[in-house]
């Protein structure tokens, strides 16, 4: 395989920005060059800002390397005149990988004709930008690191729980987990406990390990989407919790996405709700049926295994095809542990 210049530009940290390093390891075991320039800064103890000095800093990492690949995830603190000046000036394949779903598709097509190419997570987010750029826009959906989100050994009680959902408290997901918090509901993630589910919310803060723990010590994991106007209008667009939690390798249950069957097998490796009722019913006959459950979540996390780990989707940025003997299985898009690679060579900017 030829050895690939990358620089990335994403936003990296540890909770919410957590997958911009894990993409950034995928290309470096896949024998990437990597440089990265985190679009995150960490500022004394008030803790994460956007950087002021993008622009100077992705000057200075060009102007260190002649990159094959500019791989920019989202970024739309990027300007486009400021894109075209320096594809201009340091070359290369610039690629944009909108992770947007239709509340912020408008924004992201405002920033995204400079590029060579630009890919978004779901097919309804490729079709309104299309419309706007007059151009091709490719989906490639988000996915997993395999190492990172992994079943869990030894689940402690903190963590223990029937039915879990981490992620921010909105109307529409507490109107639907108001019908299953009977059967031992757990909830994590901002704004919680100012809602009528305030006395099942364990923690709001979570940080990509917590995270892990929280969905690992489920028996069921629960996955409800946002949607752009806040209602139940079914969508396509599958979130990066999806994937994720495949990957973790408990049972998932969620809510109907269009383009959802294109990634998993319903009934086999993922189980869809259509409303809250719904929901209910799933929930109460997973919690009866341990054998089915198993079953379940184990081909969710082989699925992810074969075709939705980020080198898969590196693979294809890159422009390469993913080879058939690979098995991610043990642990293959784990980051490197020494301090020198022989396989890549990686630095963060920022």
């Amino acid at each position: 395989m030829t050895r690939h210049s990358v620089v990335l530009v994403a936003a990296i940290d540890d909770g919410k920005f957590a997958h911009g390093a894990q993409r950034g390891r995928a290309l470096e075991r896949l024998g990437c060059d990597v440089t990265t320039v985190n679009v995150v800064e960490r500022r004394g103890p008030l803790g994460l800002f956007r950087s002021k000095d993008l622009k100077q800093r992705l000057e200075r990492a060009l102007g260190e390397v002649r990159p094959d690949l500019v791989l920019v995830i989202g970024v739309p603190e990027l300007d486009p005149p400021v894109v075209e000046g320096l594809k201009e000036s340091a070359g290369g394949r610039w690629v944009n990988w909108f992770p947007d779903d239709l509340r912020t598709v408008d924004q992201a097509a405002s920033v995204a004709w400079p590029y060579d190419e630009v890919f978004v997570a779901g097919s309804d987010v490729a079709a309104r930008m299309e419309a706007i750029l007059h151009r091709d826009v490719r989906v490639l959906p988000l996915a997993a690191d395999p190492s990172v989100y992994k079943p869990v050994r030894g689940r402690g009680q903190q963590y223990r729980a029937n039915v879990v959902f981490a992620g921010s408290a909105t109307p529409r997901r507490e109107a639907m987990l108001q019908h299953v918090v009977e059967f031992g509901l757990a909830l994590w993630g901002p704004g919680w406990r100012g809602t009528s589910l305030r006395d099942y919310c364990r923690g709001e803060a979570l940080k990509t390990e917590e995270f892990v723990q929280a969905y690992g010590g489920a028996s069921v994991a629960v996955n409800i989407h946002h949607t752009a106007d806040g209602s139940d209008t079914t969508e396509a667009c599958c979130n990066q919790r999806c994937f994720e939690l495949a990957s973790i390798g408990v049972l998932q249950v969620v809510d109907r996405r269009t383009d959802l069957d294109q990634y998993f097998t319903t009934e086999d490796e993922i189980l869809v709700f259509d409303n809250a009722l719904h929901l209910r019913r799933i929930v109460e006959d997973a919690l009866q049926d341990q054998t089915a459950v198993e079953r379940i979540a184990n081909a969710g996390r082989q699925r992810v295994l074969v075709e939705h780990t980020y080198m898969h989707r590196m693979m294809t940025l890159l422009g390469l095809e993913y080879p058939e003997e690979s098995d991610e299985s043990d642990g293959s898009d784990a980051p490197d542990t020494s301090e020198e690679s022989d396989e890549s060579d990686s630095r963060i900017l920022g």
